[in-house]
């Protein structure tokens, strides 16, 4: 099993010293998400092949790994020219993880909610084209149904990605999404079986709560998704039967500390973050 960090919170450290810095929060592994000198959110790589080797020998220097890339792209989205941007991004970011010696890449389904049909319509014209890259380079795809995208609950992504019917392609739960993706963690990690290969461990609040009304949103009626990435504890998940759930499906994937609320105290949520999930590691038989 892998724990990693998602190091977000401290994007502004330099590439090349992310490792290390990494390393002295007690983590081997990272979770690369967007950042401006890399692959930022929705557009194509900034990092070029010379920068990629000295980025390699920096992690083998600090000892780290990259656990997975995760590269946000439209490549759903109901425009065509968006997606087909969206598709170059991804073949770019996928040569990445090769050169780095990376096997696993964490995404999102994208697309819009109000237009389902034709977001599912784009998705599989993008994999298409994508499927035989990730193939190739052999690298696993890892999705998680996300507040705002074109599939939103936990049971109906999973049952796409069986419709996808390619090892190459597996599910992530993320724990700071159960209120949107169908408030049943044990249900649905329970569904997945070995679908699940990544988990995302932060702490959120109900936002269903008190009949819809915790948060007060304007207008009346709007569309917008709200949810947190906490530390562990300061939000109503429940991490228990999570965690029972995922040691009885034998689950020894990756497990990454995924909290964005903190930048003010990244470092104390990090070691916060390790130990915690330490802790709850410690349970298993």
């Amino acid at each position: 099993m892998k724990i990693a960090l998602d190091p977000y919170m401290i994007r502004n450290v330099p590439l090349l010293e992310l490792p290390a810095v990494v390393a002295e929060l007690g983590y081997e592994w990272i979770e690369l998400s967007p950042r401006e000198d890399f692959i930022p959110f929705f557009r194509h790589p900034r990092v070029d092949d010379a920068t990629v080797r000295k980025f390699r020998k920096a992690l083998d220097s600090a000892g780290v790994g990259i656990s997975s890339l995760l590269p946000l792209f439209r490549w759903s989205g109901p425009d065509e020219d968006a997606r087909q941007a969206a598709v170059r991004y991804w073949k770019r970011s996928i040569q990445i993880a090769a050169d780095l010696g990376v096997d696993s890449m964490i995404s999102e389904f994208n697309g819009r909610p109000e237009d389902s049909d034709r977001s599912e319509a784009q998705f599989w014209k993008s994999l298409d084209e994508l499927l035989p890259v990730f193939e190739r380079e052999g690298i696993k795809l890892a999705l998680e149904p996300h507040p705002d995208d074109f599939i939103e609950n936990g049971y109906d992504a999973i049952n796409l990605i069986r419709g996808i019917n390619n090892p190459n392609i597996t599910f992530l739960y993320c724990a700071p999404h159960t209120f949107h993706i169908g408030n049943d963690a044990p249900g649905i990690i329970k569904y997945a079986g070995d679908l699940l290969t990544h988990v995302h461990l932060a702490d959120a609040l109900d936002h269903t709560a008190s009949s819809g009304n915790r948060y007060i949103l304007n207008p009346p009626g709007t569309a917008a998704r709200i949810h947190q990435h906490l530390d562990i504890g300061q939000g109503e998940v429940d991490f228990d039967e999570l965690f029972r759930e995922l040691r009885s499906n034998g689950f020894d994937g990756t497990l990454t500390a995924c909290v964005f609320a903190w930048e003010e105290r990244a470092k104390e949520s990090s070691l916060f973050m390790r130990e915690k999930i330490a802790e709850y590691l410690a349970r298993w038989p």
